[in-house]
C-alpha cells in the first residue's frame, strides 16, 4: 500500500521543508494511516529554536485542544469496558457537582458541549490549572448558563475537568493515567499520547513560540463576546501555557501533549484495527455527530461525543494556532499534523495539508 502514495509523500515532504526553509515554521510533524497501516511520516524543522534540537517523529509537541480529542478517546474506550455509560449524570459519582441545580447534566452533555458550563471565574490564572482539585472545585460550584442540552457552547477549558474528573471518580485514576494505560500502550505509543507531562520527561517536548496567537486572541476577545468568559486573559490557550513547567505536569485534559504519528494511529484504532488493536466497535463509531449554532463563536458548528465533526464526514479535534487530529470513516483515513510556532490567520498550512493527504486518497479510493 504504501509504494500507492509515494507522490503524496514527496508531495508532504517538500510542503513542509519549504515552510521551514522559508523562516515561516520552525518544526512540523504530519502523519497519516490508511485502513491501520501508516501512509505518511514527514518532520522537519526544529523542536526548539534556541538549541537547534530537531523535530523528530518522537519529539512530542503541546497539542493545545487537539488534547480534547484524547480525552474523548479514554471516555469511549472505558464505554467500550463498560465502566463509564453517557448518560451517566455527572452528579450521581460527583455529588458535589450538583449544586446550583447541575444534577441533570450528563457525561453525553459534557462530551457534545451542552452542558451549559462553558465560563470560567474572571480571575481564573495558571495557578489554578496547576492545582487539579481547586479547577474541579471552581467548576463544581459553577452555575449553569441555561439547562443542558438548551445550547451549544463550546467548553474550552471546563469539558476537560468534568470529563476527568467522571473518569477519576468512576475509575480511581487520572484521565491522563487512563490514556497512558488504557490507549497509549496497547498502541505502541507510550509517552506520545499525554496530558499531563512529568517535569523529568519536559526536556523532549518541542519548545512552543507564539507566532501571532496571542495579538490574535486579543483581537478575538474584543470581537467575541463571550470568548473572555470562557477563556479568561489569564487563562488564554496561547504558547505561554507550554512554559510553565507546573501547568505542562498537570492534567488539564481540555489540551493534550501529543506526536503527529501517535494521534493518527490513535485515530486509526478508533476507525478500525491496527496491528490487532482496535479501541471501540463499530456500533460505538457511529455515535458521532450533532449540530446547531455555537454560543463562543456564534456559528454553525457539529460536535460528536467528544469530536468535532466536519462536513466532509470527517471527526475529530484541532488546536488553536497548531495542531490536529482528525478521521475519516469512509476513507479509513487519519490524518495528524503538529507545529510549535502557533498562529492563526495565517491560511492554516496544516489544515492544507490535511486537505491535501484527504484528496489524494479520496480519488484513489473513486
Amino acid at each position: 500500500m504504501t509504494g500507492h502514495f509515494d507522490g503524496l509523500r514527496a508531495e508532504v515532504r517538500d510542503t513542509v521543508a519549504g515552510l521551514v526553509s522559508s523562516g515561516r515554521e520552525a518544526g512540523i510533524q504530519v502523519a497519516a494511516y490508511l485502513n491501520g497501516e501508516p501512509i505518511v511520516e514527514e518532520q522537519a524543522g526544529v523542536a526548539d529554536t534556541t538549541t537547534g534540537r530537531p523535530m523528530t517523529a518522537d519529539t512530542p509537541v503541546y497539542g493545545v485542544s487537539t488534547g480534547k480529542g484524547l480525552t474523548a478517546t479514554v471516555v469511549h474506550v472505558l464505554a467500550e469496558q463498560g465502566q463509564l455509560d453517557y448518560d451517566l449524570r455527572v452528579a450521581d459519582v460527583w455529588p458535589e457537582f450538583a449544586r446550583h441545580g447541575k444534577d441533570r447534566i450528563t457525561l453525553r452533555h459534557a462530551l457534545t458541549h451542552t452542558a451549559g458550563l462553558p465560563a470560567l471565574p474572571p480571575d481564573t490564572t495558571l495557578d489554578d490549572f496547576a492545582d487539579w482539585d481547586r479547577m474541579c472545585a471552581i467548576v463544581a460550584d459553577s452555575a449553569p448558563l441555561w439547562a443542558p442540552g438548551e445550547r451549544l457552547a463550546y467548553h474550552a477549558w471546563t469539558f476537560g475537568w468534568i470529563v476527568g474528573e467522571v473518569v477519576r471518580r468512576v475509575t480511581g485514576r487520572r484521565v491522563g493515567e487512563v490514556l497512558a494505560e488504557d490507549v497509549a500502550a496497547p498502541l505502541g505509543v507510550a509517552g506520545e499520547l499525554l496530558l499531563g507531562v512529568p517535569r523529568a520527561g519536559q526536556g523532549r517536548l518541542a519548545r512552543m513560540e507564539d507566532g501571532n496567537l496571542s495579538a490574535m486572541l486579543e483581537a478575538f476577545a474584543g470581537q467575541l463576546p463571550h470568548l473572555d468568559r470562557v477563556a479568561p486573559p489569564g487563562v488564554r490557550p496561547d504558547a505561554g501555557l507550554a512554559a510553565r513547567p507546573d501547568v505542562l505536569a498537570a492534567d488539564v485534559p481540555a489540551v493534550g501533549t501529543l506526536t503527529a504519528r501517535a494521534a493518527a494511529r490513535m485515530c486509526a484504532a478508533l476507525i478500525g484495527e491496527v496491528d490487532g488493536v482496535r479501541l471501540i466497535s463499530p456500533r460505538r463509531l457511529r455515535a458521532v455527530a450533532a449540530r446547531g449554532p455555537e454560543w463562543v463563536f456564534g456559528q454553525e458548528a457539529a460536535w460528536g461525543l467528544g469530536y468535532a465533526v466536519d462536513d466532509d464526514g470527517s471527526f475529530g479535534a484541532a488546536g488553536s494556532g497548531g495542531s490536529l487530529a482528525f478521521a475519516y470513516p469512509d476513507l479509513g483515513l487519519t490524518v495528524a499534523a503538529t507545529r510549535n510556532r502557533l498562529a492563526v490567520g495565517d491560511g492554516d498550512p496544516l489544515e492544507r495539508l490535511r486537505r491535501t493527504i484527504r484528496d489524494a486518497v479520496a480519488a484513489r479510493v473513486d
